[in-house]
């Protein structure tokens, strides 16, 4: 009996001729099991280091406190011509009410790292493609906030004098514990990457969430932390504007390569079936 090859029945036994057994599938599920821990764990690893070169590198950026304090008094000037120079006021009608400024500092803190640390998660292990394209839209907009830090730093509410009080070194001292001192530029008020990767993380989860309340939850969480940054005194409110700027830039040139990659991947896929082709004629 003559088949051709690919023909189903070659799986089926020795009774059909020669083939090649599959494999158990026992082991065909360990090896699953290892090659997605592997992934699982080379992501994790390769965030883990961008992490530790954007703060090293950021650290290494940090700009002059004079010129830092000039920028932001100019920035201000900017907010005020435009008529959104709003950042005392807010601050002053929400300090009287503690519970609110706490509220303010855990989403400043918590709602950062931890928040993009677990989502991130989820996405390696649920989501691969869209934790793919979320992760190269993080390197690309933390690319370009790295070098608006060095070539404009700007020193933030807290410490340009502008009426308003650090709420998260007064009451709080978990910050310091996530983002060591040595490692943060006091003067990377712009753009507000707080918020810009707040964006992004509230845009992967409405898109690749099913759950409902997740869902919401991406949705509110960027008013969240842009509320926090103002309210904690650590940006602007240009600061969150510029922020999704750059979050939205890096999102979008991360779809423009993503499609690049699945265009060639297409082409390699059809010259690869054309050989047989070709070499048949």
């Amino acid at each position: 009996m003559t088949m051709a090859y690919g023909d189903p029945r070659w799986l089926q036994g020795p009774a059909y001729g020669r083939y090649a057994p599959p494999a158990r599938p026992s082991r065909t599920l360990a090896a699953a099991r290892r090659i997605g821990t592997s992934r699982v764990a080379l992501q994790a690893a390769g965030v883990v280091l961008a992490y530790f070169v954007y703060f090293l590198v950021r650290g290494f950026t940090e700009g002059n406190e004079a010129q830092a304090v000039d920028h932001a008094h100019t920035l201000v000037a900017f907010e005020q011509r435009m008529g959104f120079f709003w950042e005392p006021s807010i601050q002053r009608h929400v300090v009287e009410h503690h519970w609110v400024t706490t509220l303010a500092n855990w989403m400043y803190i918590w709602g950062h790292w931890p928040l993009i640390a677990v989502v991130a998660a989820w996405l390696v292990v649920k989501r691969p493609a869209a934790f793919t394209l979320t992760r190269n839209a993080f390197l690309i907009s933390g690319g370009i906030g790295v070098c608006i830090f060095a070539l404009y730093p700007v020193a933030p509410p807290r410490l340009a004098d502008v009426g308003v009080i650090d709420t998260v070194t007064l009451y709080s001292h978990s910050y310091r514990v996530l983002q060591p001192p040595a490692f943060v530029n006091q003067y990377a008020a712009v753009p507000s990457l707080h918020f810009g990767w707040d964006l992004l993380i509230g845009i992967v989860l409405v898109r690749e969430a099913r759950w409902l309340p997740v869902r919401a939850f991406g949705a509110v969480v960027p008013f969240l932390m842009a509320a926090a940054i103002v309210v904690t005194a650590n940006h602007y409110i240009f600061d969150a504007l510029a922020g999704g700027a750059v979050a939205l830039t890096g999102l979008a040139l991360a779809t423009v390569l993503r499609g690049l990659g699945e265009r060639a991947a297409r082409e390699q896929a059809a010259r690869a079936d054309a050989r047989p082709l070709q070499a048949a004629a």
